[in-house]
Parts: C-alpha cells; structure tokens; sequence
C-alpha cells in the first residue's frame, strides 16, 4: 500500500509540474499582453508623454556628440559627460520644469564654480599646512549656510533645486582644487558642457511640441469646477428619488464619485503653478500672468468639495427623512443645486475660453434666490408634532446647500477677480445704429366746427408728415393720414 501510494504521489507531482510547464507560455503571452495594453492605455491617455519620451531621446543624441566627433571631444574631453548627465536630470515633462531647472542648475553652477576657485585661491594664501584647514572651514559654513536655506517655504518652492546643485558643484570644485593644478579650465568645460546640456533642453522643450504648465493648470482647475457642477446638477433626481443611477462620466465613474478627485488636487496645482511661473509668455499666457489666482480658485473648488463629501454621505445614510419634510424643501433644494451647477460651468467655460464670466451671474442670483425660497420653506414647514430624527437628515443636507451656495458665490467673485487680472475677453454689447431725427408734424390747421346737435368738434388737416418716423414701422395696423386728409376728433 505504501508503495502505490508513493507512486500515485510522484506520478500526480510529474503531472501538476507537467500542466504548469504546459501553461507557461499562455500565461507569458497573457503578461505581456497585459503590459501591451497598459503601455497603449497610458499613450493614448495623454499622447504627450510620448511626444515626451522621443523628445528626451533627441536631447541626449545631440549632446552625445561631444563624445562621437573628434574635434568636439578634444576640445571638452571627459567633461562633454556633464552635458549628458544634465540632460537626464533637467528634462521634464513641462516646459516650465525644464526651464525652472535648467536656469537653477546654470546660475548654480556658475556661482559655485566661481566661489570654489575662490574659496582654492583664498585657501592657498594659508600655505600648505592652513590650506585644506580652510577648506575644510569654507565647504563647512557655505554646506550649512546653504542646507538650511532649504528650509525657507518660498526657497524650497521655487529654488531648491538650485541650492542643491550649489552645494554639490561647490564642495566638488573647492575639494578638487587642493590636488588638481588646472582648476579653472576644468571648471570652464563643466560650466560649459551643463550650459550646452540645459540650453539644447531648453530649446527642445519650447520649440518641439511645448507642454505648458500654465495650460494644464487652467484646464485642471476648470476641470475641477466642472467635476463639481455635474454632481451638482445630479444632486436633486438622487436624492429626492427622480433618478437613481445618478450621471454616468465618459470613463464609465458615477457622477459622486468624480469629485473626490477635486480633494486631492492641492498638489498638483501648487507643481504646475510653481512650472508656470518660469515660463515665458505664450498664446494669451502673459509673462507675469496671475497664476496665484487659480491656485485661490482651487483652494475654494476644494472647499466646495469637501461640502459635497458632507452632503454625499447624507445620501448613503441609514437615518432617512420623511417624505412630507423632503416634499416640503424638495423645489427649493433642486434649484439651489442646478444653479449652483449651472454656475460652476458657466465659470469652467469661462476660465478654459479665458471669455467674461458674466453668464454665471444669473445662475448665481438665481441659487440666493432660491436659498431665500428655501429659508422661508423651513418656516412655513409644521415641526410640532414631527420626529426629530426624521427631520435632521434633510435640514443638515438643506445647511450644507446653503454653505454650496456661498461657495459658489465666492467662486464666482474669485473667477471674475482673475478676468480682470488675467484680461479675459470682455462680452461685446450690440451696437445700435442711432435713430434718425424725429421731424415733428407741421403745418396742420385745427378749425373748430359745430355739427348738427350743437356739439363742437375739432378738425385737423394736416399738410406734411414725417415719413422717416420710426414709429410707423411699429404699428403696421394703423393707417397713416395722407396730406389734406381732415381728421375729426
């Protein structure tokens, strides 16, 4: 029994590794398969990154030359190798990133490379004992000077790419100095190679197919204002029971569950306006356009968000409202909330058209409006004999309308700020061709006369008649007096 037992067990092992054997190249097609597919997902999600990825291989081909052609080569020498190291670091998707980096890597290198030979030369003075004392004293004051910069908010935004290179180019020029004799010409074929690097992707990044930061800032923050619009305007069927399903977007998420992207969107929009701000002007983008603004816009579309988290999570609560109090606020509730999402496109439209935000101001006096409907529906609504847990739901989703509201307006006030500093077009009001000189009637005679019963009328003959009157064109109906016509009246 043993026996067959052992034998079942080897003979069932050979069979299963057998089977896994057989299945490897089906699962290996279906990986790489797999991997097909996300890589064709992500091209043609945003077809720039591949623009991107051909545009960087570009920039290294160039700057290898400094290796492939001779003449180049005996002139730079190894050091053509920092061009192709400045490539790899500085590209970025943006053009704003690349020519934050390229300009803080440059003026860094510079500055470091200039006060390292000083720091040498000023070393040198201590003879050969007091100089690596001194080093040593330099690289140690100008690191920590420098390190600690890092820590100031606006430097570590904007510049703390900048100080890092400084403290690495000048550490490795003023220790490199104690034992290499031609210092400055090394220093020189660094500093020149990193500017050939940073101006061959500086070139590459705005004249091939640029990728602005400024422009995908507009429409990330315009987005946003629409992801919030649609689950506004989706708000009353689903809640009050119209429609269930709620607005289905285009890559198949429900409408609540497109504005949770809004509340995670700080970051990004801090990066691109950061990138922007080191752009040169382009399209309608003015050199010193008002970037912050968006960034108070996003700050206030995040505010709204997380209104809409509170009032999302009344939706899916257990405790439900009574029919009778939801019917009482239902109208009210729905115009606020259409409005509300009506406004927040129009404002979306505006800032991606970069046109007046005029047209929102409807839609936002309409959603006070109806707040004030709303306000005097509370009032007008019996609570006495009511359950007060079957009120709460309905009067907390009622409040937080009402703060969507504010926030809407604040919005809006902040959209119409950023079209004046931003100078967006101004909605053009149809011209009117001025009306011609009305000629007053003239030369018409009254004559009073005396009919039959004794009673006096009045006749007016008239002689001339303006015809270029507007007037006659208004009523069609009437039939205009000829001259020497005789009108009783």
């Amino acid at each position: 029994m043993d026996i067959e037992s052992t034998a079942q067990e080897k003979a069932s092992f050979f069979a299963s590794a057998w089977a896994r054997v057989k299945a490897l190249p089906g699962k290996m097609k279906a990986k790489v398969t797999s991997i097909a597919k996300s890589i064709k997902k992500l091209a043609q999600d945003d077809p720039r990154r591949l623009i991107h990825a051909l545009k960087v291989g570009l920039a290294l081909t160039l700057v290898s030359l400094l290796y492939y052609v001779r003449p180049v080569y005996d002139g730079f020498g190894v050091s053509g190798m920092w061009a192709v190291l400045t490539v790899v670091v500085v590209f970025e998707f943006t053009v704003g990133g690349t020519l934050s980096k390229c300009l803080n890597r440059g003026f860094a290198t510079f500055l470091a490379g200039a006060l390292g030979i000083g720091a040498d030369y000023f070393a040198s003075l201590f003879g050969n004992k007091g100089e690596p004392i001194v080093l040593g004293i330099l690289v140690f004051s100008l690191a920590a000077v420098a390190t600690f910069s890092r820590f100031f908010p606006r430097i570590k935004q904007r510049y703390d790419y900048g100080v890092l290179i400084f403290i690495l180019t000048f550490s490795l020029v003023a220790v490199s100095g104690y034992r290499v004799e031609e210092l400055v010409v090394l220093a020189n074929q660094r500093v020149t190679t990193i500017i050939m690097g940073g101006a061959t992707c500086m070139l590459i990044s705005i004249f091939i197919c640029p990728v602005w930061a400024g422009q995908d800032l507009q429409n990330s923050v315009a987005s946003n204002l629409e992801k919030l619009a649609t689950y506004l305007q989706g708000f009353g069927g689903v809640y009050f029971g119209d429609d269930g399903n709620g607005v289905d977007s285009k890559d198949g998420k429900s409408y609540s569950e497109e504005y949770k992207g809004v509340l995670n969107s700080k970051n990004s929009e801090e990066s691109l306006a950061n990138f922007a701000r080191w752009e040169p002007g382009h399209g309608r983008f003015r050199l010193r356009h008002p970037w912050k603004h968006y960034l108070n816009i996003g700050a206030l579309a995040r505010q709204c968000a997380y209104q809409i988290e509170a009032i999302n999570g009344c939706i899916h609560s257990d405790i439900q409202a009574s029919q009778e109090f939801k019917s009482s606020i239902e109208g009210s509730c729905k115009r606020m909330s259409e409005e509300c999402g009506e406004a927040l496109k129009a404002l979306a439209t505006a800032i991606k058209t970069m046109a007046d935000p005029s047209t929102a101001n409807p839609h936002v006096e309409n959603s006070k409006a109806a707040l004030k409907d709303l306000k005097f529906a509370l009032k007008a609504a019996s609570l006495e004999n009511a359950d007060f847990l079957a009120i709460v739901p309905a009067a907390t989703v009622a409040s937080i309308l009402i703060e969507i509201v504010k926030s809407v307006d604040k919005i809006s006030e902040a959209v119409h700020e950023l079209s004046q500093l931003a100078h967006f077009n101004k909605t053009m009001e149809p011209t009117v061709s001025p009306e011609k000189p009305q000629h007053l009637l003239h030369k018409g005679v009254i004559q009073p006369v005396s009919d039959a019963d004794g009673k006096d009328n009045a006749v007016i003959t008239i002689h001339e008649i303006s015809t270029d009157s507007p007037e006659n064109d208004k009523a069609p109906h009437h039939q205009v007096p000829k001259p020497g016509q005789r009108i009783e009246v």
